[in-house]
């Protein structure tokens, strides 16, 4: 007999005669301890006494190979049904708790195919024009703005129009009718205003570079709530009217029925409040009225200007691009914004040999504003030749 012969014989008769319930309790893991349990107790009452597999195991070299068949049954600890499956869709499940808790996903990566946008949008606002639903409304020409008028500023002829009789908040276009009031009232250009507190306490906040304590000339004034549509300038301008502010709001809705503007209310100067409206047929008047003031062109067309602001030299640029486009003859020129009229423009302009009047209210935004004037001049190009190749035929 082989070295550790009546051992040995022992553990094959073990292992031969429960071979069947071994690979029964490696079949069936979810049995677990229990029945690897009751398998080696059934073959230690078998053995002879003394015959400890447990005990002799490590001391014999020749047992410990027999002894590792054992191993793969402590893999079935677990006792849940779950430990029967294998590896692979074990980590299935790791995904599949992953994927029940849809705001870590969201958290680790974006969504497929999304990309983030570094494109800075423009900050949304609704606008009296969008809420009378006037954007959709048809015209002759697919334009954004909400109201518009195109008018031949020598015949008087309307070439485009769409709820040109609709009275909206014009923001500050108001500041041509300022300008107007100014210039009426005949003050000297030269005299000295110094901004107060009074003119930074406006309706709503804008941003100025003009200081409380900073001192201006009228025509500097001026020029700055023409071009840069400095809302300080204009109030100051209103402020030190003749009877303050009170008397320029008078003068501005007397100036307005002197002129015809018969749907237009004024109620402050600077075109902050709501309450200044006015209808693209409204304003085509202002428009054109405005146009024969020799420095309410210059001012309000200039692409920029240097001004001395507390003791240094300050740039200031004019709020309309178009006045610095090569391709554009700008007359005459004045932009306008705040939430409840969106973005607006109100030019006079020399398009395809023609001088024409161009009001749009309520765009929703500055690029879109600036695509509804270039349409136009376009769409004027087009009924031009149109209306010329009628003719010679």
């Amino acid at each position: 007999m082989e070295k550790g012969g009546p051992l040995r014989a022992h553990c094959i008769h073990i292992s031969r005669g429960n071979s069947k319930i071994l690979r029964n309790a490696l079949a069936g893991i979810g049995g677990g301890l229990l029945m690897l349990g009751i398998a080696l107790g059934t073959a230690s009452a078998n053995a002879p006494a003394g015959a400890s597999v447990e005990k002799n195991t490590p001391k014999t070299p020749a047992v410990a190979k027999p002894a590792s068949t054992a191993k793969p049954a402590q893999a079935a600890k677990p006792t849940s049904s779950a430990a029967a499956r294998p590896a692979k869709p074990a980590q299935n499940a790791k995904v599949s708790r992953s994927a029940s808790n849809p705001k870590k996903n969201v958290a680790r990566a974006p969504a497929q195919g999304v990309r983030a946008s570094k494109v800075k949008a423009e900050p949304g606002y609704n606008s009296m024009g969008s809420r009378l639903g006037l954007r959709s409304e048809l015209a002759d020409l697919s334009l954004n703005s909400s109201a518009v008028m195109v008018l031949d500023q020598a015949s008087g002829e309307v070439l485009l129009e769409k709820n040109a009789d609709a009275a909206l908040p014009i923001a500050s276009i108001t500041k041509v009718m300022t300008a107007m009031v100014v210039l009426d009232a005949a003050q000297p250009l030269d005299e000295s205003i110094v901004i107060a507190r009074e003119d930074t306490q406006l309706e709503k906040y804008s941003a100025s570079r003009l200081k409380v304590g900073a001192s201006f000339t009228r025509a500097e004034l001026l020029h700055l709530a023409l071009m840069s549509s400095e809302n300080r300038a204009a109030n100051a301008l209103g402020r030190s009217y003749p009877g303050g502010l009170p008397a320029f709001v008078i003068a501005m809705n007397d100036k307005a029925r002197a002129l015809g503007m018969t749907s237009s209310t004024f109620v402050e100067p600077t075109g902050l409040s709501s309450g200044n409206v006015a209808s693209p047929r409204d304003l085509a008047v202002l428009v054109n009225a405005a146009h024969h003031v020799p420095l309410i062109r210059d001012y309000s067309t200039d692409r920029d200007a240097v001004v001395r602001v507390g003791g240094r030299q300050q740039q200031f640029k004019n709020t309309n691009a178009l006045t610095r486009d090569e391709t554009w003859d700008i007359g005459l020129s004045k932009t306008g914004f705040i939430r409840d009229a969106g973005k607006c423009l109100v030019m006079q302009a020399r398009l395809d040999q023609r001088e024409v009047i161009i009001v749009m209210l309520d765009a929703e935004g500055s690029a879109k504003r600036l695509a509804d004037a270039e349409r136009i001049r376009r769409w004027l190009s087009i009924e031009r030749d149109r209306q010329a190749s009628a003719v010679r035929s």
